[in-house]
């Protein structure tokens, strides 16, 4: 079993016509620095690891760095964390990635089943998920028009059209990431895993922010 770190992860993403932040992976504080003039402030600092998955928990995710001051403190701030935490673990660098406006938070999945192969998952993302297991799920492959029936059966279909004032989400970009990870699915049938949270869901477009692989 492989598990593939947020920046490969994002690789594959890319490769599937998924919007992604803009990032790059810095291997020392003055790369970090150099990335995140390039990619404008304010910027976010992410540990990569493949040995470290739950990398807000010892600090190894700092957010609304609005300098270069703060860059070199963010990252050696997340090195030392780290190390401090998981002494064996193999660091690969620290991502530094653009700071997106918040959006809607979904979440899209994939899990291998023994039974059905790949299924599809789309819900509520961020905390919700765990709470409201509010999700839809399908056997892929699924069309455009199967992706947006998935969007409608969620409870929380009504946060996405826009209640009280909230722009509505952009379905059609939702849908189409729907598609693409199906997609993926049926070329990568040994991915074991896979999950976009948060996906963020904008008035225009959607953009994945975070993403884990499970690979055999």
């Amino acid at each position: 079993m492989k598990i593939l770190t947020e920046y490969e992860a994002k690789k594959i993403l890319k490769k599937y016509g998924i919007p992604v932040p803009r990032e790059e992976l810095a291997k020392n504080e003055k790369e970090a620095k150099e990335i995140a003039k390039k990619i404008g402030f304010p910027v976010v600092l992410k540990l990569i690891s493949p040995d470290i998955l739950h990398r807000t928990d010892i600090g190894g995710v700092i957010l609304d760095i609005k300098d270069e001051k703060g860059v070199i403190k963010s990252y050696r701030s997340i090195i030392e964390n780290a190390k401090n935490n998981f002494p064996n673990a193999r660091i690969r660098g620290v991502l530094v990635q653009e700071m997106l406006p918040h959006g809607k938070e979904v979440i899209v999945g994939l899990v291998r089943d023994k039974q059905f192969g790949h299924v599809i998952m789309f819900g509520l993302g961020g905390i919700f998920v765990e709470i409201l297991k509010d999700v839809s799920f399908r056997v892929i492959p699924i069309d455009k028009k199967e992706a947006m029936k998935m969007i409608q059966e969620i409870k929380g279909y009504k946060i996405l059209e826009g209640v009280r004032g909230s722009p509505p989400s952009d379905l059609d970009a939702l849908a189409d990431i729907l598609v693409k990870v199906s997609k993926l699915g049926q070329e990568f049938p040994n991915i074991i895993e896979l999950d976009i949270n948060p996906l963020f869901s904008y008035e225009k477009g959607a953009i994945a922010v975070d993403c884990r692989i499970i690979m055999d």
